[in-house]
């Protein structure tokens, strides 16, 4: 006989808080929203009481009916698509509850680090409430992040990181780990060493020099007898992920292993295979998109590292919204724990993914 499932926890709402204290739903409602007429003592009890019994505020009933709409504008690269539609889907879903007090703005440029600077002084000038955007080149965005913090319109960065800035926070997988599990995968699928590549977007981003050290520091702690003889710098460009890739292969006839940090993976994996290479490359990726699939399933791919675009979409929007509405402020820096995916959970990840 299967158990019954346990029915999820009842949320606390304004009339626990009332019934615990004795006080009216009027007076507990103006006790939690700072409202005028109730005495200092009774303000504190509420307060006290909602903190015990747990009281989390339902943010989209709260303000279905505010006269105040909230106008936050998203700033993403266009390319890779794969990668950055899904972490606007994960936007678009977060927002949604907040439909009607609560407009998102989407504002493309072509590449992380390329073109980046004109669509954010554009949506400063129209006076909007809250930027989310992928820093790709935080020099040339940092004057605008900190005219941005002068406005009061706080920034969340999410994927890559702008850390000598004045934003609110940033989400992302955690880019150190990443790297770092990216090396440790490696050196296990390489245990007889090897001289290995490291392949990327661009080095000045955060996101991709934090991977690139994670990597070393995993290779110099487990990798034995495994060397990183190149790194290589392809822009996010398939065209030039590709020519440089299949040079990295003419360069190196023996190396053993490739890690490509970035989703622009295909462009390598395709270099390979014209150099009658594949199943002979330990190749480890980043993130999990349709026409990787095949690849992992016939073993050319070893294993991706999944970024969970989706959820760090979803939680900058999150921690943005409640700052705004709430004035909740969110840890500097909230990590997504990566998933590594490999032809034996992968079925498993896709299902999950659906």
């Amino acid at each position: 006989m299967k158990a019954r499932p346990t029915p999820p926890p009842r949320l606390v709402g304004i009339k626990d808080i009332a019934r615990a204290t004795g006080v009216s739903i009027g007076t507990v409602d103006r006790a939690l929203h700072d409202k005028p007429g109730i005495n200092p003592g009774t303000r504190r009890r509420v307060l006290q009481a909602a903190d015990r019994l747990g009281y989390r505020p339902n943010l989209a009933a709260r303000h279905l009916k505010s006269p105040t709409r909230l106008r936050i504008s998203v700033h993403l690269p266009e390319e890779i698509a794969l990668f950055w539609d899904s972490l606007r889907d994960g936007i678009r879903e977060a927002a949604a509850p907040f439909a009607h007090t609560l407009s998102v703005e989407f504002r493309n440029n072509p590449r992380l680090g390329e073109g980046e600077v004109a669509p954010l002084e554009q949506a400063l000038e129209s006076g909007v409430n809250g930027l989310i955007l992928a820093p790709g080149d935080p020099a040339a965005l940092g004057p605008l992040i900190e005219r941005a913090a002068s406005l009061a319109v706080p920034v969340v960065c999410v994927v890559t990181d702008a850390p000598s800035c004045e934003r609110l926070t940033s989400v992302s997988a955690d880019p150190f780990t990443v790297g770092s599990v990216a090396g440790e995968l490696i050196s296990r699928f390489l245990p007889g060493g090897g001289d290995v590549a490291f392949f990327t977007g661009w080095l000045g981003t955060e996101d991709h020099a934090e991977k690139l050290r994670g990597f070393r520091s995993s290779l110099k702690d487990v990798g034995c007898g495994v060397e990183l003889v190149s790194v290589v710098e392809a822009h996010d460009d398939e065209r030039v992920g590709y020519r440089r890739a299949l040079a990295l292969l003419d360069a190196h006839e023996d190396l053993k292993g490739i890690y490509v940090s970035t989703v622009n993976s295909m462009p390598v994996l395709r270099a390979i295979e014209r150099k009658r290479r594949a199943g002979r490359i330990a190749v480890v990726t980043t993130d999990l998109f349709p026409a990787l699939v095949p690849r992992i399933r016939a073993g050319q791919v070893a294993a991706t590292i999944y970024q969970r675009p989706v959820s760090q979409g979803r939680q900058a929007l999150q921690a943005l919204y409640q700052f705004l509405a709430e004035g909740t402020r969110p840890p500097g820096r909230i990590k997504v724990i990566p998933h590594v995916v490999m032809r034996s959970n992968l079925d498993q990840v896709l299902e999950r993914m659906a």
